[in-house]
């Protein structure tokens, strides 16, 4: 796998497990093969770093390797889900499908494959009784992976349909905090691994008195690369100038975003994770392979005359990012936003609204990303130390995070055998910077809105069009000369209004391009 051979710290053995497939795809009634995508641990060797060592890293236990193929991972968000229809996505280099089984009122995800022509089922459909029908030959299937019916099996002819070859591979799923999480491992060994091992959980998400708001968006450079960058406050100021710019202090006379020293004390480093704390107090914390969470108090809980504790809680706001591994290239970012105060202010505000905010903000650095992401593969990951100068305290999180993947996961994804080739190259700003594609179309309420924007422009250009046709084909003096300056006004109005609408809907739902040179 030419990705894995980049990294020269990283020896696998000779010959590794393939993720396996099923031998045929013939009617005869053998055991069910499940197709496996647990990989083996393998052995690397670290390069020394300010954190670890390469004598401790040699000394690690094989248990202290992370496996990537043995945690759970995000999908979606609920709230952007459908349940009259199965959404396919990849994660991992895995192609997989989720959709809602009514029967057994349970979010179901499967391998995107039916076991017939290795049809995508996601391209199905749900049918009256709830069952997942691939759309290619018309096979069912219902919640526990069971193929119910086969059209083209005669009805007094074997009962084909039961044959565990005929079913399609069901990976262990659950619903926490609002997001659907899967194991990608089809290994039956793995059927009950919710009772044994839970996906983090974030119980303010659960908590009532916490709003929560919730975006989603796929992203055109790799997992490595977000994580690095979501654990880096000194570069918002800068590369999200005009966005989230701050003030600068006093002292600083030559730097107009606000740049300034940031302490950060890290507390521990495991297989796990991390946590630290900034110098401002804000908490943030490291859960591998997919959480990054940061609490910041706002106002303490005050005390009352006789000395007791007041009965309103802290003010906290949480910044909660699922990273979530798709392919060499590509991650998924699902970005909750939550707090306990002001919540007056949310009805006001639309969820559609936030999300294009968010979006400008990702735009914002997407580009010095994708380029950074792609000097970084040609130098190779585990040289990371060696091609990057991060001599502040500002770096202290991300020179952590660096060295977390170098000493437990190898430096990079491990991909199994779902992944072959290059980083993709990289597209015209105008493509990568896509928004459409990558937010809009899975987003419950930006495509409601994009839908109802675009019929809303369609109508302003059908009446002015509408109202200069009356005016041509009505004679003079058949209606008054105020009615046909009203008529005159309204068109050039309706007709303004609808350039300047096209105008927001493409900026805002395709593509908003940032010039930092003009920030």
């Amino acid at each position: 796998m030419e990705a894995l051979r980049t990294a020269s710290t990283l020896a696998l053995p000779s010959r590794i497990k393939a993720h396996l497939s099923r031998p045929n795809f013939g009617l005869s009634f053998t055991h069910k093969t499940p197709n496996l995508t647990h990989v083996p641990k393998y052995k690397f060797t670290a390069i020394s770093s300010s954190v670890s060592t390469e004598e401790e890293t040699r000394r690690l236990d094989q248990d202290e390797k992370f496996d990537w193929f043995s945690h759970w991972y995000p999908l979606v968000p609920v709230c952007d889900l459908d349940k009259r229809s199965p959404r396919g996505m990849k994660v991992l280099g895995l192609d997989v499908v989720e959709w809602w089984d009514r029967n057994e009122n349970e979010r179901k995800v499967f391998d995107d494959r039916c076991p017939h022509r290795l049809a995508p089922l996601s391209q199905g459909r749900i049918d009256q009784w709830g069952r997942l029908q691939c759309v290619y030959h018309g096979w069912f299937f219902d919640g526990s992976d069971d193929c119910k019916f086969i059209p083209q099996a005669p009805q007094d002819g074997p009962p084909v349909h039961s044959s565990p070859k005929a079913c399609a591979f069901v990976y262990p799923s659950t619903v926490q905090n609002g997001i659907v999480w899967f194991w990608p491992n089809t290994d039956s060994r793995y059927k009950d691994i919710l009772a044994r091992n839970k996906p983090p959980c974030v119980p303010e998400l659960d908590d009532p008195s916490f709003s929560v708001e919730m975006f989603t968006r796929d992203i055109p450079y790799g997992y490595e690369i977000l994580v690095e960058n979501l654990m880096d406050p000194s570069h918002v100021p800068y590369a999200h100038h005009g966005i989230m710019s701050i003030a600068p202090p006093p002292s600083v006379k030559f730097d107009r975003e606000g740049g300034s020293p940031i302490d950060i004390k890290m507390q521990k480093i495991d297989k796990t994770g991390f946590t630290a704390i900034e110098q401002l107090g804000r908490q943030w914390s490291f859960v591998s392979p997919c959480l990054v969470q940061g609490i910041q108090t706002i106002k303490e809980s005050s005390s009352n005359a006789q000395g007791k504790l007041a009965q309103k809680p802290p003010q906290k706001v949480l910044f909660i990012f699922f990273c979530i591994p798709v392919s060499l290239g590509n991650s998924r970012l699902i970005i909750v936003s939550s707090r306990n105060y002001s919540l007056w202010i949310d009805p006001f505000v639309s969820r559609w609204m936030n999300h294009i905010l968010q979006n400008l903000v990702i735009d914002s650095d997407l580009y010095l990303l994708r380029v950074q992401e792609e000097k970084l593969m040609k130098a190779g990951p585990s040289n990371w130390q060696k091609c990057c100068f991060v001599p502040t305290k500002a770096d202290t999180m991300v020179a952590f995070y660096r060295t977390w993947l170098k000493k437990y996961a190898g430096g990079q994804v491990y991909w199994g055998t779902n992944i072959n080739g290059h980083l993709p190259p990289i597209s015209p700003r105008e493509q990568l910077m896509d928004r459409y594609w990558s937010h809009v179309v899975n987003c419950s309420c930006c495509i409601r809105m994009y839908k109802g924007l675009n019929a809303l422009q369609i109508s302003l250009q059908v009446f002015s069009i509408a109202s200069m046709a009356i005016m041509g084909a009505t004679k003079q003096g058949v209606i008054s000369g105020t009615t046909r300056i009203t008529l005159a006004v309204a068109a050039i109005l309706c007709f303004v209004g609808s350039k300047w609408l096209s105008q927001f809907i493409y900026k805002n739902f395709h593509f908003h391009d940032y010039d930092h040179a003009f920030k």
